[in-house]
């Protein structure tokens, strides 16, 4: 998928902020491609964004509504279908991260048509991938992987690409999930890939490049959560890293969707991940950890950083409160190594 921007970010009339996560995740990372905001009479959550009409934001040159919201059920609300025509009319693309696809409407599949417009139904892979190979690529690759599922690999890797670009490194940000799809314009959602054929996707989103050039890939899930690991261990076996970096939530109670079972120990973690990515990369290690401390004093978020420092070796960072510069010191380390090999 390449997704034109700039957007349009439609918010619906969803009543909470989780609701609009999608929406104000790609205002934090790609406020360049965001020219305003759509909310329907009843919307509460503000992106600080301008509020434009279609044909305001047509004039401006938006060329993407983006369905922003991530609602219970995944599905398009019957009362937003005249918004989505009015948009292809005006000669806008659609795009949604929701499980309920754009093309099975039928009003919008053929209002796409009529007026020549793109639908981009980001969860669902608009092509074939082939099986993986496990054949060693040129370039280099950093990997987000973690203790659980939705606890900031997201985030990490798009602050892992944000620092390496500032420092001049050549970097690209791989995404994964359909929030990081329409962040990054592009991507392969892998949760919705055949089993057998996710590390060839993820093969094809992280081919071959310079020898200097990283791939930053986002992770999903863990693969030691029972639910998710089989997603998990495919993209770690496709993205051949060369690093990873291991992100957890201290304060979660539980694995996601399991009550009863805790988080797993980091050691073991570590382990688990860094022997499944050897499979297809010898040299892969997890060089740090990226922690959520939000629940934390500012007190206890530093002692818990540096306590972790102190037990692996490895720096820990949270990249809300202290950003990510020591991990991609390490990776500069690891890009001049390579560059001599």
């Amino acid at each position: 998928m390449q997704i034109a921007a700039p957007y349009l970010l439609f918010l619906g009339d969803v009543t909470d902020d989780l609701a609009a996560k999608t929406a104000a995740g790609i205002a934090y990372w790609r406020p360049g491609n965001c020219l305003g905001q759509l909310r329907l009479p009843g919307c509460t959550p503000d992106l600080g964004l301008p509020d434009m009409t279609i044909a305001q934001a047509v004039a401006r040159g938006a060329r993407t509504m983006v369905v922003g919201v991530a609602n219970r059920g995944g599905t398009i609300a019957p009362h937003w279908e005249p918004v989505l025509l009015e948009a292809l009319a005006a000669g806008m693309d659609l795009a949604s991260g929701l499980h309920q696809r754009l093309t099975s409407l039928p009003a919008v599949r053929d209002a796409a048509a009529k007026h020549g417009r793109h639908l981009f139904d980001v969860r669902h892979p608009d092509r074939d991938f082939a099986i993986a190979t496990g054949a060693k690529r040129a370039g280099l690759r950093v990997l987000a992987v973690g203790t659980d599922c939705s606890i900031g690999k997201m985030y990490t890797a798009l602050a892992l690409e944000r620092e390496m670009t500032a420092r001049g490194m050549k970097a690209s940000f791989r995404a994964t999930g359909q929030t990081g799809i329409l962040i990054a314009g592009t991507g392969v959602s892998v949760d919705a890939v055949v089993s057998d054929f996710v590390a060839g996707a993820v093969e094809w989103l992280c081919p071959e490049n310079e020898a200097d050039h990283w791939d930053v890939v986002e992770g999903q899930a863990s693969v030691l959560h029972p639910s998710y690991a089989g997603v998990t261990l495919a993209l770690v076996h496709g993205s051949q890293p060369d690093a990873m970096v291991m992100c957890h939530e201290p304060s979660r109670p539980h694995m996601r969707g399991l009550p009863g079972r805790p988080l797993p120990d980091l050691a073991d973690c570590i382990a688990a991940h860094e022997a499944a990515a050897r499979v297809t990369n010898p040299r892969a290690k997890v060089i740090g950890f990226a922690f959520n401390t939000s629940a934390l004093s500012d007190d206890a978020a530093t002692r818990l950083l540096l306590e972790t420092e102190e037990r692996f070796g490895m720096p820990a960072v949270d990249p809300v409160r202290t950003g990510v510069e020591p991990l991609v010191d390490i990776l500069e380390e690891i890009e001049a190594d390579a560059l001599v090999r």
